[in-house]
């Protein structure tokens, strides 16, 4: 139903202007009595056998949602409905930014991908810890931090610290969020030895805390090895909980859409199945290198269960969708539950 009438009418419009919209409509029927219960026995597979305890948590199910879709803590209540094991919110900076000028949103439907330069538009810090403090405990949150795009480079380190503190008492870990290729320059949080120094800082308050809180790394998915070498490495140096691989491309390679289209788009991060293969490269990589010494949440691509056990195989802990959530509809997370079932 999803995909032959749900989707094709949701395409007619703006992704942005259908997201929202898809946002109050779920807010909206979750509200009638019943609806939940008929979204979670639809969607929801409960078995013990899918539960994953990592950096001191346990999932209820490997598959999560992906942190730009509810970026402002809005859904999560009811999202949970159709069967995540774990959602993350965000990206937050501190303060509130629009992002982006729009149009700033592309479907390439012949490619099941997406290509956005949001921008990390968001409410500010203040009105996603207002949401997050309706949270009724049904799932785990993972919080994506940023830097407010304004701000200048020798204070990114305070954006995140502001953002780690003011959240840290209502998610249950962190992600930093230093690859985005939407929000200006990122030479600075592209360099090893900033990123030792922002983790460290990071980690510094974290210790302040009775209970501490995983913190986790995002990473681009067009790093060389020299690059995923140095991921390694302050991973080990620091002491991080885990990484997260990977982010949105500005690759173009392979895509069937028209350059003379691609040029209209103009520049953003792409998401979906054209990022599928270069996303498991990048986590077998840090998995087999690494010896598997830390965790990795596999997101980047996954369409379909088979994507996702692909993701499991390479080395992946634990998957996120975003593009596939969109294409394939809530279906997807029943059937990667299902197909992880099945091959225990």
């Amino acid at each position: 139903m999803y995909k032959s009438i749900i989707r094709p009418l949701f395409f007619l419009f703006d992704p942005e202007k259908i997201h929202h919209f898809t946002f109050s409509l779920i807010k909206i029927v979750s509200k009638i009595p019943g609806i939940p219960f008929i979204f979670r026995s639809l969607y929801q597979v409960n078995d013990e056998k899918l539960e994953r305890t990592l950096f001191g948590l346990t999932f209820k199910n490997p598959v999560g949602l992906a942190a730009g879709f509810d970026k402002n803590a809005v859904l999560y209540n009811e999202l949970v409905n159709f069967g995540f094991g774990f959602i993350e919110i965000g990206t937050v900076t501190p303060k509130a930014q629009v992002g982006n000028p729009k149009k700033r949103v592309f479907r390439l439907k012949a490619d099941n991908g997406l290509i956005n330069r949001m921008g990390f538009n968001n409410n500010g810090i203040e009105a996603v810890i207002k949401n997050l403090k309706k949270n009724n405990g049904q799932v785990i949150i993972g919080g994506n931090i940023g830097k407010n795009t304004a701000t200048l480079p020798n204070s990114y380190t305070e954006d995140y610290v502001t953002c780690f503190k003011e959240l840290h008492p209502y998610v249950d870990y962190f992600v930093l969020n230093v690859s985005c290729p939407n929000v200006g320059s990122h030479v600075k949080l592209n360099d090893k030895e900033y990123l030792i120094e922002l983790i460290t800082e990071v980690q510094k308050v974290n210790n302040t805390y009775p209970k501490q809180k995983p913190i986790l790394l995002k990473i681009a998915p067009d790093l060389n090895t020299v690059q995923l070498d140095e991921i390694i490495e302050l991973v080990e140096e620091t002491g991080i909980e885990g990484v997260i691989a990977s982010n949105t491309s500005v690759s173009r390679e392979g895509l069937k859409i028209t350059e003379e289209e691609l040029d209209k788009i103009g520049y953003g991060g792409l998401s979906g199945k054209p990022i599928k293969d270069r996303s498991t490269q990048v986590i077998k990589y840090l998995a087999e290198k690494s010896n598997k010494s830390f965790p990795i949440i596999g997101v980047g691509g996954i369409h379909s269960s088979e994507d996702a056990l692909e993701k499991l195989s390479a080395g992946a802990d634990l998957v996120q969708i975003y593009t596939g959530f969109i294409y394939e509809g809530p279906s997807l997370i029943k059937k990667i539950n299902k197909a992880i079932l099945a091959k225990n």
